[in-house]
């Protein structure tokens, strides 16, 4: 028993006596490496080199270290607090709230005046050459995509030079121009037609534009524009659309990779919906909704879908998960057009809450976890899939998820 103990402080002894002639070592050799200290430490004075030596210490206990340790994951149970305010405004609120609202006006005022100026009917402005780019196709992007915020504002002025800019100028574009994104070209151009025809009146909803175009004009164009989207839909083999479509002549194609984002052909519906539904013309819907009935019968992670899809074969590509970019909005638009279209009572889409319900409980479960020490929620990535190690990254774009999330 003695020969043990004996045996066990020599072995410990022994192991600090390593440890401490690696550290003498260490510092020795790099105050002697010319690289680290000689090269450093010329000219300098003695506060300087005392300095050099500090920070070869700290290295040194880096090294050190321990690992880090995983972040924590929420528990089953646990809510995560909003932190938003819930009381009743008082007055010192609601001016401290009109004081913002007049600071984004002024700010989007300022926005568009440049734009007008420098810009007038291209996709957007380069603000450092102060010059026009069509990088989304050369629609006006920014002209449609601006209109129904400046309804909203009360902007009569701004929604005046949009709608005339639209009435007397979109058509021909639409008409003339060649490659634009499936995508991109919807949730800007044709959301923004509809949303303006909505903001108008033309639902009769309400009427917030007392000048430019009638709502006709908008949804015309609308229509004219998604006449010639849907051949992405029409021209691919399976229920996933392709992403690119050449305007001119109402054709599409597939991306350089042969794939398309499972955000992108995921968060065409709810504006295809509303086509069908304001136009009476149903094949938008059926078209767009396609692809939600496509991805029930898909194999998931815990609900939760790579980032890429096939139009070729209708299957999931990779095993990338992420709620960043070309992941994001599937989940935003699985609720959103259940909402849509429980509220025109059509029950033929409940199993769209059904996924939904079953990705956020994936999220949370591999998804969410929290940061060391400040216990701060994050949503992070896999980007090997459900069996790779976890990625503690989160994009900008994964901040919108907190308005779709359940906790």
């Amino acid at each position: 028993m003695k020969r043990g103990c004996v045996s066990c402080s020599t072995g410990k002894f022994l192991g600090l006596f390593m440890i401490f002639g690696l550290a003498c070592l260490m510092l020795t050799h790099a105050s002697k490496t010319p690289s680290v200290t000689d090269g450093l430490s010329k000219g300098l004075g003695t506060n300087e080199e005392q300095k050099v030596v500090t920070d070869v210490g700290v290295r040194f206990k880096k090294l050190l270290r321990r690992a880090p340790r995983l972040p924590p994951r929420l528990s089953r149970n646990e809510k995560v607090s909003s932190g938003l305010f819930t009381g009743k405004p008082n007055e010192h609120d609601e001016e401290k709230w009109k004081a913002r609202q007049r600071n984004v006006k002024e700010a989007f005022t300022h926005a568009w005046s440049g734009y007008k100026k420098f810009a007038m009917g291209y996709d957007e402005l380069l603000p450092l050459s102060m010059q026009g780019f069509d990088g989304l196709g050369g629609l006006g992007a920014t002209v449609v995509d601006s209109l129904d915020t400046a309804m909203i504002m009360g902007l009569e002025e701004v929604v005046s030079e949009a709608g005339s800019w639209i009435e007397s100028n979109l058509l021909e574009r639409i008409s003339q121009k060649g490659d634009v994104n499936l995508f991109e070209t919807t949730i800007r151009v044709l959301g923004g037609l509809l949303s303006a025809y909505h903001l108008s009146g033309g639902d009769q909803d309400m009427n917030l534009a007392n000048t430019g175009p009638k709502p006709t004009i908008y949804l015309e164009i609308a229509k004219n524009l998604a006449d010639r989207l849907l051949s992405a839909f029409t021209s691919s083999p399976t229920p996933i659309p392709y992403s690119d479509v050449l305007l001119k002549n109402s054709s599409a194609h597939p991306s350089s990779n042969l794939l398309s984002s499972t955000s992108e052909v995921s968060t065409l519906q709810l504006e295809f919906n509303y086509l069908s539904a304001i136009s009476g013309d149903p094949k938008y819907k059926t078209e767009g909704m396609k692809v939600f009935a496509h991805f029930k019968t898909l194999p998931k992670v815990e609900g939760l879908v790579p980032i890429y899809v096939s139009p070729h074969s209708g299957e999931f590509i990779g095993q990338e998960i992420r709620l960043g970019s070309r992941g994001d909005s599937y989940y935003e638009y699985l609720i959103k057009v259940w909402l849509q279209l429980r509220s025109i009572q059509d029950g033929n889409f409940t199993y769209l809450y059904d996924m939904y319900e079953e990705a956020m409980r994936g999220v949370r479960h591999l998804l969410v976890q929290k940061t060391i020490p400040n216990e701060l929620v994050f949503v992070g990535e896999l980007p090997g899939g459900s069996k790779g190690s976890f990625s503690p990254k989160m994009d900008h774009l994964v901040c919108s998820a907190f308005s779709t999330l359940e906790f």
